[in-house]
């Protein structure tokens, strides 16, 4: 499905969350590309953005453009090197919080799907048991209302769309969500509902453990500090190289 039209917010310019010489830390706003798309006019992005401010930054994981909330970058090239390695070896841990549409059965469980690009529908995924590669998301949900459920999403995996198919599979697609939402959850809202809301990461110079919170515009009463406080899963997976865009 090709972009049409591109119109990404503009206030604020840049949200800064957290700024060293090594690592910037950003709150992404819906409708922004986290990198440039191959069109000049799809050029601003929150790449673009935080590297017009800090001329050395890197990008080093992405978000969906629907997607809102912490977004990491680099500051300089060894940064980068050592971000990269994280993310690729799955040491950060990160928290999203999702409204779907109704209520699923269990209250919290873990999703364990395997996932693929459905080629020609792209850049939608899909299940595939045979070619897809490992997908896991621990869900747990936290406030009911008469047509949707407010959910925190752990992902365990960084697939493309992982949150978004995950959702879908349990019968109840992310409201807003262009790609997999019947039509009453697409039309509930004016945009996709999820939310970066938390990342845990090591700094790459110091190696100290790092916590980044961004709050979140359909959840305003979110707590701080979900991810350390509550989050205490192991994660027992063959390590196996993983794009970073779970959303």
């Amino acid at each position: 499905m090709a972009m049409t039209e591109y119109h990404p917010p503009t206030d604020p310019w840049l949200d800064i969350l957290y700024q060293d010489a090594d690592l910037v830390v950003i709150n992404k706003p819906s409708g922004l590309l986290a990198n440039p798309g191959r069109n000049p006019e799809h050029y601003d992005s929150a790449w673009s953005r935080v590297k017009a401010a800090f001329p050395s930054a890197e990008l080093v994981h992405r978000l969906d453009m629907s997607t809102s909330g912490v977004m990491a970058f680099a500051a300089h090239k060894e940064a980068e090197r050592n971000l990269k390695a994280q993310f690729r070896d799955r040491v950060p841990t990160k928290l999203y919080y999702a409204e779907v549409w109704g209520q699923p059965d269990s209250h919290d469980g873990i999703i364990d799907l395997p996932l693929i690009c459905d080629w020609p529908n792209r850049p939608r995924q899909k299940v595939c048991f045979e070619h897809g590669k490992p997908s896991q998301t621990h869900y747990r949900c936290l406030q009911a209302s008469p047509s949707t459920c407010l959910m925190a999403l752990y992902p365990l995996t960084g697939r493309s769309h992982q949150l978004r198919v995950h959702m879908q599979s349990l019968g109840h697609s992310i409201v807003g969500d262009e790609f997999y939402a019947c039509p009453d959850a697409l039309a509930y809202t004016h945009r996709l509902h999820l939310h970066a809301a938390e990342l845990s990461l090591l700094h790459p110079a110091t190696g100290e453990t790092l916590h980044f919170q961004a709050p979140c515009d359909f959840y305003p009463t979110m707590p701080d500090n979900r991810l350390a406080n509550e989050y205490q899963l192991a994660v027992p997976l063959a390590s196996t190289t993983t794009d970073s865009q779970a959303s």
